[in-house]
């Protein structure tokens, strides 16, 4: 099931660092980000055994996730707010702020047989 964390942030008078190591529950071995998007809909699969971290360091977005069980809605509007997704979370990303930049975190390298586009009945 996915699920929110709040990555450690140290603020002061010069501005905000934000730690992401030994934050998310999985070694990283892919990193992307997905920008300038329109008003479509992103995503639209789950994966056999990829876990990722999701972050909108800028701007704001909608995951929408469904685990087979249950339906959740996430708005990542913040940088130190990121969303776990495990295999299983179906998920789609939507309602992209113009300005947004939506980094992902993933436990694998990229495998097109990774990918499952079937949406749970």
């Amino acid at each position: 099931m996915a699920y929110l964390i709040q990555l450690k942030t140290h603020s002061d008078k010069r501005g905000n660092l934000t730690v992401i190591e030994k934050e998310i529950p999985f070694a990283v071995k892919r990193t992307f980000y997905i920008y300038g998007v329109d008003d479509s809909v992103r995503g639209g699969h789950r994966h056999h055994t990829t876990y990722q971290a999701c972050i909108c360091v800028h701007g704001s977005c909608v995951v929408s996730n469904n685990d087979g069980n249950i339906k959740q809605e996430f708005v990542l509007d913040q940088p130190n707010k990121c969303l776990i997704l495990e295999p299983r979370d179906w998920h789609t990303m939507h309602h992209f702020t113009p300005d947004a930049v939506f980094l992902v975190f993933a436990s694998e390298q990229y495998d097109p047989k990774d990918y499952i586009y079937e949406q749970y009945p």
